[in-house]
């Protein structure tokens, strides 16, 4: 590691964790994780805005570094006060509360890895903080202007693990009916020149090791992860040559973006010890400089290669989600009537993944709108495709036929301008899924993987389309596969009720059950479908009362819901492929 990396200095260190949260994780795994994700993606933020720098997000606990004790304790108590009316607004119990101390000490940075007793101290003080509070040491204290709009309790001398002598401690909160300064605006820059789309620099990941041998591994991972997402057609990604020009120099993110005209960076270190290795990354967003994403990954060390290849494939699948959110996001807040055709496209991404009926029809108009635009526009085609075969599936379409004939020319039509655009084969493969042409459609997504191994909507459609041809199980384990590859793609919801049909028509009417119960944690709506696989599994298991629940619900969303639309709309290759799922739903008192 070159010297430049590593630096010692006097730092205001905030460590940050949720009270509780073994506890929340027992109650609801998934939703626990999710929510305390999202907790510190928002802290993350305010730590940005009032001049902070996270230095590690790891699992329940935070650590982020200031210049100035008055920016820390601000961001701090700004944050407190959001996150309360946030846990206000929750009907449940998962309630990430955070609690955080802050202490001036000495540390060690090496690239974005902070350790040494300044970290250890603040860790120590933040157990002292109240769930929901701020305490900090006496060193932050006396660091504060007066003026400053900050309650006080002193609470005396503590004696904190690892440190010899008693630490004054003050726990902190902001002065009833005071209002806290608003974050300085950071030094303007020159404005990015950045392309159309989404665009991403990988640098190259840092080896923390101390062991120069490693880092062909660390080398290795990067290279691996560019090769991936430049099989995501919809990203410009920067090429090897030009990122690694950055290694094993100290770098600032913005610069970067700055040099390679990116929208998007990501970094990350490896460390081993003994037979275990450490794995981190994290995406940030070039002009804000906010963290979108951060991950950290503990693995043994068996088969180097094996390895590699698995955290390509889970770091890279992690990322195309996450950038995607963060586009639709950005073009849905834009004035209509000033977006290119990229935007326009977004936006149409942003109403089709609501998977509303109502917000339908607005997609359609959008990718009509985007392909206007620009004609030669391939994902626009295909993604259009797409939604046409999603209004089928979801029983919201008047002449199905004919939308797919639409959606079929709309996909060919992307493959004209884009013979490699995986989307387009995805949406094929659904559409011959949908009209029984079984071995037509795993061509069709077996090739979307080819060209995209890291598209988690081809890996659903396959399946999905491998349950319905009377291969259960490998359906099951390519769902799961998708899963591994992008653990909060937006369309999950789907492939978890895809594996609870795959239970049903296995005879494994427990897990069906659970997984359908699953599909319920998930924000986005899922129409009928979760219902009535709880209500089938639930019939074949004798749980008749409680199958009839789940039917009423299924029919309250689609109420034309009937055993011949099933057969029709879910054509299995074997005649009585479906019959342990109908079956089911004809005990539950489902009309033919």
């Amino acid at each position: 590691m070159a010297k430049d990396r590593i630096s010692g200095k006097l730092a205001v260190i905030l460590h940050a964790d949720v009270a509780g949260s073994t506890a929340l994780v027992q109650q609801d795994e998934h939703l626990a994780h999710e929510r305390i994700q999202d907790t510190f993606r928002r802290f993350s933020g305010t730590i940005e805005r009032y001049q902070g720098r996270v230095r590690e997000l790891r699992g329940d606990a935070l650590l982020a570094e200031f210049d100035r004790a008055s920016d820390a304790v601000t961001a701090v108590l700004a944050f407190q006060a959001e996150q309360a009316e946030y846990i206000a607004q929750l009907n449940d119990n998962i309630q990430p509360v955070v609690r955080v101390g802050i202490a001036l000490g000495e540390v060690i940075i090496a690239d974005n890895t902070v350790t040494g007793a300044g970290v250890v101290l603040a860790q120590r003080i933040e157990q002292l903080a109240e769930p929901g509070g701020l305490c900090i040491t006496a060193a932050i204290h006396e660091a504060l202007p007066q003026r400053m709009p900050f309650d006080q309790e002193n609470l005396g001398e503590q004696q904190v693990k690892g440190f010899d002598e008693q630490i004054r401690v003050y726990a902190m909160s902001l002065a009833p009916g005071a209002t806290l300064p608003e974050p300085k605006a950071p030094p303007q820059a020159e404005a990015l020149r950045l392309p159309d789309k989404p665009s991403i620099a990988v640098l190259p990941f840092t080896n923390m090791s101390g062991d120069p041998e490693q880092d062909f591994f660390a080398d290795g991972i990067s290279e691996d992860i560019i090769t991936a997402l430049s099989k995501i057609r919809s990203f410009l990604v920067i090429a090897r040559n030009s990122t690694f020009t950055y290694k094993g120099r100290a770098v600032d993110i913005k610069s970067v973006a700055k040099e390679l005209g990116v929208r998007y960076v990501l970094e990350g270190s490896v460390r081993k010890a003994g037979n275990r290795i450490r794995i981190t990354a994290q995406l940030i967003e070039a002009t804000s400089g906010h963290h979108i994403w951060a991950e950290k990954y503990d693995r043994e060390l068996r088969d180097i290669f094996e390895l590699q290849d698995e955290m390509t494939r889970t770091i890279a699948g992690s990322i195309e989600p996450e950038l995607s959110a963060k586009e639709r996001d950005s073009a849905i807040r834009k004035p209509p009537d000033n977006l290119d055709a990229w935007e326009i496209y977004q936006r149409a991404m942003w109403y089709l993944y609501t998977f509303e009926k109502e917000n339908h029809p607005i997609a359609i108009d959008l990718f009509r709108k985007a392909i206007k635009a620009d004609p030669n526009f391939a994902p626009a085609y295909a993604y259009m495709s797409y939604c046409l075969y999603t209004a089928v599936i979801m029983g919201w379409a008047d002449d199905p036929e004919a939308i797919l004939s639409t959606g079929m020319d709309s996909a060919k039509k992307a493959l004209a301008l884009d013979p490699r655009e995986s989307v387009a084969y995805f949406a094929l493969g659904r559409i011959h899924m949908i009209r029984g042409e079984h071995d037509t459609s795993i061509a069709a997504l077996e090739k979307a993987i080819e060209l995209n191994p890291n598209a988690f909507f081809a890996y659903h459609g396959l399946g999905m389309v491998l349950a319905l041809a009377g291969r259960m199980e490998e359906g099951l384990d390519i769902s799961i596969k998708g899963e591994c590859i992008s653990p909060r793609d937006p369309m999950l919801w789907a492939s978890i009720v895809v594996r609870a049909l795959g239970c049903i028509l296995l005879e494994r009417y427990d897990e069906a059950v659970a997984y359908s119960d699953r599909t319920y944690q998930f924000p986005a709506p899922s129409g009928y479908w979760p219902h009535a696989t709880k209500a089938a599994a639930l019939a074949q298991l004798g749980n008749i009362d409680e199958a009839k629940s789940s039917l009423l619900l299924a029919l309250e969303e689609k109420p034309d819901l009937s055993i011949t639309y099933l057969k029709k709309t879910l054509p299995t290759k074997y005649e009585g492929g479906l019959e342990s799922y109908l079956e089911g739903l004809r005990k539950a008192g489902l009309s033919e």
